[in-house]
């Protein structure tokens, strides 16, 4: 509760021009119902993993059933249905208003043999599929000008602490917010969480959501950051984080492009991180710095892309809550993080508008990873249950094909189907496997 308060104190030192207060977002507040929203997402996944070459469910950390009990397939089918309010803010000098979410998902197929991978559903305590699962939850937000904190339990969008909305159900955190806007080309943005919620969790007590590490978790999360726009083809953002007794994280990232002609143009992504541990060092010692680097070229319909990646320590890059890595060659099966990796990435998409079918658009990428070694990581770390050596290499092939409903009754559902391969040698950490995802969206929203 001290640092929510702290952050309230901060709103009365944001000081506006009168021209700017005139202008500013608050100044423009119709009301609380008046600006309100509501949306309403019904999706529908199927996800089925079919591991190659020995490798089985036994081998995911999160699978339920007893590893004798379970087979070479994860395959899980579940339905989602997501509901939110998003309130307007009263009008005066500081506006206040409530943001609400409650989610259901329930079971269509999946046993407990076959759960685990996917994460689409929730289980039991005996490891079985739950036919259901729901959670709720809100936060109080307050508006003065073009800054805005909100507390409580929300979905949060940073490189270094970032919800995912990748399976059924999206992530949610707990904890406090403080986004501004105060100046038209530059966002501020500080927070402070003490919980992350898992896409297929059914509570919120479960601490922080870590996706590699195998060791104790720290209590607290917090991030401060800014975000620099000056123009449609520059973005530039900087931002810093603390995993409580854990490590500290740094991103730097940036966007440039430019337009060739009306048909051609070209870009050029940077993400970049610097991890170090830190206090009681919970997940062991680390020392990591994790890049990457793509070039995207446009034309007409046609876009090509080619990536570079690479981990430089003797730990993998790993990331609280399941959405926060930016980094270009994490993809479907694989994060391409492992100690000392580098990996490239070529792509290919085509928007199928041009040939008559507006909506489709179609994806081939794949990824190579190799020079893995991580003989040197912490054995008394969280990393070491891994199972990382010397000359570690993989490879990726994704395909996706996804089409949007353009107009009539269904305008905006989205189909989606796609089909994955990984393979790899037993120096890195990866399973062997094919996967088969096959999702529907339809989205309804409305005002008051």
């Amino acid at each position: 509760m001290r640092h929510f308060k702290r952050a309230v104190a901060l709103l009365p030192l944001i000081t506006v021009s009168p021209l700017a207060a005139a202008e500013s977002a608050q100044a423009k507040a119709n009301g609380l119902i008046e600006d309100s929203n509501w949306s309403l997402l019904n999706r529908s996944v199927f996800d089925q993993r079919d591991y190659r070459r020995g490798a089985s469910n036994s081998g995911a950390r999160n699978a339920y059933k007893p590893r004798s009990e379970r087979s070479g397939k994860a395959e899980e089918w579940g339905y989602g249905l997501m509901g939110t309010l998003q309130s307007g803010f009263t009008q005066g000098l500081i506006g206040v208003g409530v943001d609400a979410h409650a989610y259901l998902g329930m079971q269509l197929d999946s046993g407990g043999g076959r759960a685990g991978k996917a994460r689409l559903l929730s289980v039991d305590n005996q490891g079985h599929p739950k036919t259901e699962y729901s959670r709720a939850g809100a936060a109080l937000k307050l508006r003065m000008a073009d800054t805005v904190l909100s507390y409580g339990e929300q979905r949060v969008k940073t490189p270094v602490f970032n919800a995912s909305d990748s399976r059924l159900l999206p992530e949610t955190a707990t904890g406090w917010l403080l986004t501004s806007n105060e100046v038209d080309t530059l966002k501020l943005v500080a927070g402070h969480f003490t919980e992350s919620a898992d896409r297929n969790a059914s509570s919120h007590n479960q601490g922080m959501v870590v996706n590699y590490s195998n060791a104790l978790k720290g209590d607290s999360f917090d991030l401060a950051g800014m975000v620099w726009n000056p123009s449609n083809a520059v973005s530039a953002s900087l931002y810093t984080s603390r995993y409580e007794d854990t490590w500290n994280q740094h991103y730097l990232g940036s966007t440039l492009s430019h337009a060739l002609s009306d048909q051609r143009s070209v870009s050029l992504d940077l993400n970049l991180y610097r991890t170090r541990d830190t206090g009681k060092a919970l997940s062991g010692q680390i020392d990591n710095t994790t890049w990457s680097l793509v070039s995207r070229y446009n034309h007409g319909p046609h876009g090509f892309s080619l990536g570079w990646q690479q981990v430089h320590g003797d730990t993998p890059f790993d990331y609280v809550s399941r959405g926060a890595i930016f980094i270009s060659n994490a993809v479907q099966l694989s994060d391409f993080n492992a100690p000392n990796e580098k990996s490239w990435q070529a792509r290919y998409d085509l928007d199928m508008g041009a040939y008559g079918v507006p909506g489709l658009n179609l994806t081939a990428l794949y990824v190579r990873g190799f020079d893995i070694d991580g003989s040197r990581v912490d054995p008394r770390g969280g990393y070491a249950y891994l199972g990382y050596s010397r000359g570690g290499k993989h490879w990726e092939r994704d395909l996706e094909a996804r089409y949007v409903v353009q107009s009539g009754k269904a305008k905006g559902m989205v189909f989606s189907l796609r089909h994955d391969e990984h393979r790899g040698n037993t120096a890195q950490a990866e399973l062997d496997a094919d996967q088969i995802r096959v999702a529907v969206e339809y989205p309804l929203t409305g005002g008051f």
